[in-house]
């Protein structure tokens, strides 16, 4: 894409919305930057990637389909710039289908909390306490990702400004340390079914954790994100990552796509060599947006401490079932939409929010380049845990994964029946492994569940002390997760980079090492 660099301050080593903003933040403070990825799309679990079926070329949504944050005032806006794409914000911005409900989440959490108020059998004083308390949470920590500044490590002014708005983090105190089961059942609201579906899908999808697990301040601030400027890029996810590539090459970035690193090896008066598959990029920082294991495996040492400590969480967490569709266009709204689907089991009780009980069903516009006229594109989504695939003989996984996309399958018919299906491609934590490069195909980050252990390592996260250098960016990095999170995780290591580090564009001698290209990444 851009000319070859051979030596650099920054390597960034993945092309996930960490790494984009990472680079961004680092280009734009006058560092030297080279961004690899392996893929020649950008965008890693966040990118719209393409097939040809019978003949006819469809793209299709990879895994996160629904973006907060793009607002003309928004944390993606205040990064591109001029480089945002256009986007459509959405209302309502999900329907939930759950029990005998159709539920359409607005964009605005008052019209929401009236809604939930009026189904039938609603404890109406409950559910506007719940969400009172829902709002009091998010407003106090939302405004973290307007203002990177105020995330760790903290500088004086920033440790000014928190005492400055300690009243507004009093809401926090009664929930810290409490799962969000413990929250609804304050206010009376847990045996609600269609308020525990739609706080517990909401938990879900964003914080990688249930109503009866989830940490209580993480899943009610992300429960938030409706509000929250959400909506879809027209032409797809991998619009907003091609943006952020745009914009780090007009920052002076070099970005090279389908160039798979290999190795990083510490030189000996400092830095690092990075292998790749066409050549040896010298640098004196690497970033790594990649899982703490896979970083290490690169770098050839051993985990421990903070990165360790998240590897392990993230082991504990969830690969994703996954379902791309091909439907009939007719009878179908011409925007993108997004519908949520709980089934029976899910919304009595009886089953988790994994497994084909919950689905997320993302819907592309039409007429915006995913699918020739008359055909639309469509992404279906489940969390199946790890520990249920790992060390089983693959045809025993094979069986269970493929009994989850059948049970997704039937959901979907039942409950969404206007996709009138054409096509249907699977995918499975097999093929998150072997396309984006994530071990044991884990997605989404580590699952925020209870405890005081999520409000340590939230500050920027080496990979090792020995060496020094490497970083990790991403959703195992704090404060990670969603792709908003994980972009404003990037630009805070970017600031911390450069206020850490002099660079100056010509300030390091170009060095050339070259090597064997001929084989594949």
């Amino acid at each position: 894409m851009s000319t070859v660099a051979d030596e650099v301050d920054v390597v960034v080593v993945g092309a996930g919305f960490g790494g984009l903003a990472t680079a961004l933040t680092l280009a734009r403070g006058g560092a030297r930057v080279a961004l690899c990825e392996a893929l020649n799309y950008p965008g890693g679990c966040a990118s719209t990637f393409s097939r040809v079926v019978d003949g006819t070329r469809f793209s299709f949504e990879a895994g996160a389909t629904l973006f907060s944050g793009l607002t003309d005032g928004g944390v993606f806006a205040r990064m591109l710039g001029p480089w945002m794409p256009a986007v459509s914000l959405l209302d309502p911005v999900i329907e939930l289908r759950a029990g005998p409900h159709t539920l359409p989440i607005p964009a605005s959490r008052p019209a929401l909390v009236d809604a939930v108020a009026r189904l039938p059998g609603a404890p109406v004083a409950g559910v506007r306490g719940y969400f009172a308390t829902q709002a009091a949470v998010a407003d106090a920590l939302w405004p973290l990702f307007d203002d990177v500044s105020l995330l760790p490590p903290f500088s004086p002014r920033a440790l000014l400004r928190h005492v400055a708005r300690s009243p507004s983090y009093l809401p926090l105190a009664g929930v810290v340390g409490r799962p969000l089961r413990s929250v609804l059942a304050h206010h009376g609201v847990i045996d609600f079914a269609p308020l525990r579906a739609l706080a517990g899908g909401l938990a879900q999808i964003t914080v990688q954790a249930g109503v009866d697990d989830a940490e209580a301040p993480f899943a009610l601030a992300a429960a938030d994100y409706p509000f929250r400027g959400t909506g879809h890029v027209q032409g797809g996810v991998g619009q907003l990552a091609r943006a952020f590539i745009g914009a780090v090459v007009d920052a002076g970035g070099v970005v090279h796509l389908a160039r798979r690193v290999r190795a990083v090896e510490p030189r000996s008066g400092g830095g690092f060599d990075v292998h790749t598959r066409h050549g040896t990029i010298g640098a004196r920082d690497v970033v790594f947006n990649l899982l703490p294991i896979d970083a290490a495996r690169l770098c050839g040492v051993t985990l421990a401490g903070a990165p360790a400590r998240l590897q392990r969480r993230v082991d504990a967490g969830w690969g994703a079932v996954m379902l791309y569709l091909v439907v009939d266009d007719g009878g179908l709204a011409p925007g993108a939409h997004h519908v949520e689907v709980v089934d029976d089991d899910a919304y009595d009780g009886r089953a988790d929010l994994v497994e084909g009980h919950h689905v997320f069903v993302s819907v592309t516009a039409r007429d915006d380049g995913h699918a020739p006229p008359g055909l639309r594109c469509v992404t279906v989504s489940t969390h199946v845990a790890l520990s249920r695939l790992r060390g089983r003989p693959a045809d025993d996984v094979a069986a269970l994964v493929q009994g989850i996309q059948q049970r997704m399958a039937a959901l979907v018919a039942a409950r969404v029946p206007a996709l009138r299906v054409r096509h249907r491609m699977t995918a499975s934590p097999r093929t998150w492994a072997r396309f984006v490069g994530r071990a044991e195909g884990a997605v989404g980050g580590p699952p925020r569940r209870v405890g005081l252990g999520n409000y340590v390592d939230a500050g920027p996260l080496p990979l090792s002390s020995a060496p020094p250098g490497l970083w990790l960016v991403g959703d195992t990095a704090f404060p990670g997760q969603s792709t908003l999170a994980t972009a404003v995780g990037g630009e805070r290591l970017g600031r911390v980079l450069l206020s850490r580090r002099w660079f100056a564009r010509g300030s390091t001698p170009v060095r050339t090492t070259t090597m064997a290209t001929g084989a594949a990444g």
